[in-house]
């Protein structure tokens, strides 16, 4: 464990690009959006071998740097732990995610992610994914890890389902599990609770996050109008 003072310049720095300021700034959007509202939600950043991780139980809108949590990658130690506060119970699913290459990782519990889950449950069943095309926002998405671009407007996009459970880090085994399964997927829905996103860099995972939400969004108000999202 580094020292406090060591400890608390890993996190404090005037660089907005900072890992600690952008997981704070992220999180203050995401807030507006209704995606992290009652303390739910959360994000994570990797930075070579450090990952910067938002606390449990705090107001994401207030969050601060000091606040934030770090953990080494390659030890799975924590070298940064706010006083008075808990680590997320998300850090075993951002890690899943990290370890498949990401480099952040973003959970919500947007109102249109729980929604298209229960939707497709009632219509398709609890085996199916999330599909659709032929939708320009589709295009936010990239073709899957170490393939070149993202989705075209024909191309179909898929998001895998997964149960919720009564504790966050019991999800841990089957969003790994469908990451394997839809291994061109940069996210996993969970049922009646939200959605866990990734991205090779913080850009990149905040553009795919706010395409899916629209997507979901989309689909919905489609399925209210007796629209089809997939042709």
């Amino acid at each position: 464990m580094a020292d406090e003072r060591s400890a608390d310049g890993l996190v404090i720095s005037e660089d907005a690009q900072h890992p600690a300021n952008l997981i704070c700034e992220l999180c203050r959007k995401f807030y507006t959006l209704g995606w992290v509202t009652g303390t739910g939600g959360g994000t994570s950043i990797r930075e070579d071998d450090n990952i910067f991780l938002a606390p449990s139980g705090v107001q994401k809108e207030l969050m601060q740097p000091h606040n934030i949590f770090v953990m080494s990658y390659s030890t799975r130690s924590y070298i940064r732990l706010p006083p008075a506060l808990k680590p997320s119970q998300c850090t075993p699913l951002f890690l899943a995610a990290f370890d498949r290459g990401a480099g952040c990782c973003i959970h919500t519990h947007s109102q249109w992610a729980v929604l298209v889950t229960l939707l497709i449950e009632r219509d398709q069943g609890k085996e199916a994914c999330f599909e659709i095309n032929n939708i320009e926002q589709i295009k936010g998405i990239p073709r899957g890890q170490g393939k070149e671009g993202n989705l075209g407007y024909f191309d179909t996009l898929r998001i895998p389902i997964i149960e919720n459970t009564a504790q966050e880090e019991d999800l841990t085994e089957s969003l790994e599990a469908a990451m394997d399964r839809y291994p061109d997927s940069y996210a996993v829905l969970v049922r009646r609770h939200g959605i866990y996103v990734w991205g090779d860099t913080v850009h990149k995972a905040k553009t795919q996050a706010e395409s899916l939400d629209y997507l979901f969004e989309l689909a919905i108000n489609m399925e209210k109008l007796g629209l089809s999202w997939k042709a």
